[in-house]
């Protein structure tokens, strides 16, 4: 947990903004609901640490802390046996568990994996989860949507590295070519995070940063290759107009090239109200926060003629 902290207080501004992006989609405003977002050390630190295990007795009443790398690598869970009430924190937020997100530190989900069936262990009746209602007096269902989540994590691990053995191919391939288990329940619905998210920080755990594609390893700042191909297309609005025709029915592709239009000419108002649009309607068309917000930035920052910076 000091590990965590030490790092919030080396990028404040960063954790700030990346948060700011997160749920606002806006990166020129730092805040959430508001509230001014701060990190670093918090005004009051802990006073206690524990490795693995910690048992406390308040009131007569005992609490079993267990720690688990899961959303960070502080995470702890609580479980009451006396009153069968489990406290997840955010290793359950009813949804897709946040443990691919883009901007953040790397998370763990095999470790996350082996808490949720940890806790599924307890056999408590009660769950107060990080996000989203409890479940009161049902440890079926309890148990269902700790191992439920178990396996969908473990399956996007073995299918990652599944690909990852055949051959190492490179990352964008891997992520092309993982099939991401598929659930009907409430519980694991992309609302937050997302299955392709997850598949992207396993691989960055085990494969590095590189993408795999040679030109990536040493790139061409991105102005030079957009006003290359620019220039190859018939100009920025060219590529700007082959993105619109290819929006309908294939909007990643579309994206590409309009980045390429902005990056290419950024002072064009044209240019950025084009740019804007279709990424306005990328984000209207995503279930998860996440990709929809960071969708809404990059519309913002295309009405202000900022292209996406370079690597």
């Amino acid at each position: 947990m000091a590990e965590r902290f030490a790092r919030y207080a080396r990028s404040p501004r960063h954790n700030a903004t990346v948060n700011s992006l997160q749920f606002g989609g806006r990166e020129d405003d730092p805040t959430f609901q508001g509230q001014e977002l701060r990190f670093g050390f918090p005004a009051h630190e802990p006073t206690r640490y524990y490795q693995n295990s910690l048992e406390l007795d308040i009131g007569g009443t005992t609490f079993e802390l267990h720690a688990c790398r899961g959303e960070t690598d502080d995470h702890t869970w609580v479980h009451c046996p006396e009153r069968r009430v489990l406290c997840t924190g955010d290793l359950i937020i009813w949804g897709v568990p946040n443990a691919g997100n883009p901007q953040k530190a790397q998370r763990c989900p095999w470790d996350w994996a082996k808490g949720l069936r940890a806790m599924a262990e307890t056999r408590a009746s009660s769950m107060c989860p990080g996000h989203g209602g409890p479940v009161v007096n049902d440890p079926e269902l309890v148990r269902r949507i700790l191992l439920d989540t178990a396996a969908f994590l473990e399956e996007i691990v073995e299918r990652t590295l599944a690909v990852l053995e055949d051959g190492s191919p490179p990352h964008v391939d891997v992520v092309r070519r993982v099939k991401l288990p598929e659930s009907e329940a409430a519980w694991l619905q992309p609302v937050y995070d997302e299955g392709e998210f997850i598949v992207r920080n396993v691989i960055r755990y085990y494969g590095g940063w590189w993408s795999g594609r040679p030109s990536d390893l040493k790139p061409a700042p991105r102005t030079d290759v957009a006003a290359e191909l620019a220039a190859l297309g018939g100009g920025a609005s060219a590529l700007l107009a082959r993105a619109a025709e290819l929006a309908p029915h294939n909007m990643l592709l579309a994206c590409h090239l309009a980045d390429y239009a902005l990056e290419a000419a950024p002072d064009d108002p044209r240019i950025a109200e084009g740019v804007a649009a279709l990424y306005t309607e990328r984000g209207s068309r995503e279930a998860g926060l996440m990709a929809t917000n960071l969708y809404r930035t990059a519309a913002a920052n295309a009405l202000r003629g900022r292209p996406t910076p370079d690597a």
